[in-house]
């Protein structure tokens, strides 16, 4: 019985470390946010290729990031990654986590337009009601705080676009993510190089050892979650996804203190609606799909 929930608790602990992330990058305020990227880089780097060579598939990184096609989908998501890591780190710090909580909410919507206009994936009445939904949510905060959510619709759609890039690419999460980090890396160790040899680099021993740990909270959850993904249901997958930005709102409004105003309600309000309209089309479709290879199987024809 434990084996057989051990992929979904594998998919709710990587949404549970990646919710409550902004806890961890609070402590490092003071620290400018490019030191911590480069750490972030640098140690995780050093998990997820430290991870597939433990498993000898160290190898498919170099594969991946020689095959033409493949490179250039690398170098895109490797772009949409470092600025997603980056403005995700400057609003916590800054206080700001109320906007990445609305960002990774929309950007399932945004995939979903993603998909339609770049990949002809085809949209149903529920999915066109959730994006039209969404979009009104955006455009009610805009409205009441006098200008657009930028920030947080950077978050949605570099993260979007990254996901979009992680579709195409030809190899599984943890290849490609070791050969994003990778691309990053020598930029990583330059630039901490450079702030130690000034002196502006961090002195104190605790802040180390937390920056070097920015490593391993970015990896381990990755790990967990592409261990678990392999065996849970997908409609259940997108649901646990929600697990992260729900997770990141509670921190902004309970523990963080950060403005909260009715404006910031309605549109949170439209946007949960617009989640339940998206899971609920996605439900709908999974059945269907589950139907349908139920019949083709009693009838013996492939459907793909």
């Amino acid at each position: 019985m434990f084996f057989r929930s051990l992929p979904l608790l594998c998919v709710f602990a990587a949404c549970i470390i990646w919710g409550l992330s902004p806890l961890y990058y609070k402590l490092l305020i003071d620290v400018p946010v490019l030191e911590v990227m480069g750490h972030r880089t640098l140690w995780s780097f050093v998990f997820f290729a430290g991870f597939l060579a433990m498993q000898g598939r160290l190898s498919l990184v170099k594969t991946v990031m020689t095959t033409p096609g493949q490179a250039v989908l690398i170098a895109v998501s490797t772009i949409m990654v470092a600025t997603n890591w980056l403005m995700f780190i400057y609003l916590v710090q800054v206080g700001r986590t109320t906007d990445t909580s609305l960002g990774y909410f929309v950007s399932p919507l945004v995939s979903v337009v993603l998909g339609w206009a770049v990949l002809g994936e085809g949209l149903n009445r529920g999915k066109i009601a959730a994006v039209a939904l969404a979009g009104t949510g955006v455009v009610t905060l805009g409205f009441g705080l006098g200008a657009a959510p930028l920030a947080s619709l950077f978050l949605a759609v570099s993260f979007a676009i990254y996901g979009l890039c992680k579709r195409r690419l030809q190899a599984d999460a943890m290849v490609t993510v070791t050969a994003e980090v990778c691309v990053l890396g020598p930029l990583a160790m330059v630039a901490l190089l450079w702030w130690g040899s000034a002196g502006q680099g961090t002195q104190d021993v605790g802040t180390a050892l937390l920056l070097i740990g920015a490593g391993p909270l970015t990896a381990v959850p990755l790990v967990l979650f592409t261990i678990g993904a392999k065996g849970v249901p997908l409609a259940t997958l997108g649901m646990a996804q929600y697990l992260n930005p729900s997770l990141q709102f509670l921190l902004a409004v309970a523990i963080f203190s950060e403005p909260f105003t009715l404006w910031h309600t309605w549109a949170f309000a439209i946007i949960w609606a617009a989640l339940a309209v998206y899971s609920a089309a996605g439900l709908v479709e999974d059945r269907a799909r589950r139907r349908a290879s139920i019949a083709a199987s009693a009838s013996g024809t492939d459907v793909t």
